[in-house]
């Protein structure tokens, strides 16, 4: 009974420490980050660093107004289309498709999440940006990285969304069937609302993926410090401004680009904060109901 007991307590305690280096971690990597920004907040501004729409370093002018507006612009447009064919494919592999569908489909859709980023974005200027070209402009543009990022984030969400549905207790779906509903009013007013936490946990890790994606957006995006309007137009993201400019960046330019990771990640923070409070709302608002 003792050595149980002894074995409880050091499994609880390796995952405290585990959890609290993990924290530490993130803790070190944000106050270093701040740390080296704080000058150029300083020197700029903070609001004229948020809403400037200049970014001349020549010129000492750091603005990153519209690399937000590309990186959410971008990043929006993608998970408009990555959200519902990701679902819709999810829902196949856990409830329609037939064994052997599901196991050619799996695999390929795991084998995805391996791809590295250069190859996506290969692909995209092979491919994407040519066809896009036909609707006007360049072709690098807003639409071609969405597209890309949009291949880029179906793996995860059709993964962790097909695990939320299968998930579900399968008594509430043949409670649904035996009151008289059809299989999909089962599947669209018990098994999804069921699965919306894993749902949600879901989108919540693709706009991570969105948001954070450097290479692949660089590549076809145009990398043009521009207010995008129309999704045909090039622009540039924050992750995309950073990777572009380091490598030469000293000084107040070197501070400025840390001063924009800081926004990146306070900017990952709150989306990921509004999306879990709409979730428990949600969840609150469906058990009142």
């Amino acid at each position: 009974m003792s050595s149980r007991y002894f074995v409880d307590r050091s499994s609880k305690a390796v995952v405290v420490l585990c959890a609290l280096a993990s924290f530490l971690v993130l803790l070190a990597i944000g106050v270093f980050t701040l740390r080296e920004a704080m000058p150029a907040f300083g020197e700029t501004g903070v609001l004229d660093f948020l809403f400037g729409t200049t970014w001349r370093p020549g010129q000492d002018a750091y603005g990153i107004l519209p690399m937000m507006v590309g990186s959410i612009y971008v990043a929006f447009l993608a998970m408009a289309m990555a959200v519902p064919l990701g679902i819709a494919c999810a829902i196949l592999l856990a409830e329609v498709a037939p064994r052997y569908v599901r196991r050619l489909l799996r695999p390929a859709v795991e084998l995805l999440v391996g791809i590295p980023s250069v190859v996506y974005g290969l692909v995209g200027m092979v491919i994407i940006v040519p066809q896009v070209r036909h609707l006007g402009g360049s072709g690098y543009s807003v639409l071609a990285a969405a597209i890309v990022l949009m291949a880029m984030c179906l793996p995860t969400i059709i993964s962790i969304s097909e695990d939320s549905i299968r998930a579900v207790p399968r008594s509430y779906k043949e409670g649904s069937l035996a009151l008289g509903a059809t299989q999909w009013q089962t599947m669209w007013r018990v098994t999804l609302p069921a699965a919306r936490s894993g749902l949600i946990a879901a989108v919540i890790l693709g706009i991570g993926r969105a948001i954070g994606e450097t290479m692949a957006v660089y590549m076809v995006i145009g990398n043009a410090i521009l207010m995008p309007v129309s999704p045909l137009d090039k622009a540039r993201t924050l992750t995309g401004n950073i990777a572009v400019e380091i490598t030469y960046a000293a000084g107040i330019h070197e501070k400025a680009l840390f001063a924009t990771g800081v926004v990146l990640f306070l900017l990952i923070l709150v989306i990921n904060s509004v999306a879990i409070l709409a979730l428990k709302r949600g969840v609150g608002g469906q058990r009142v109901g």
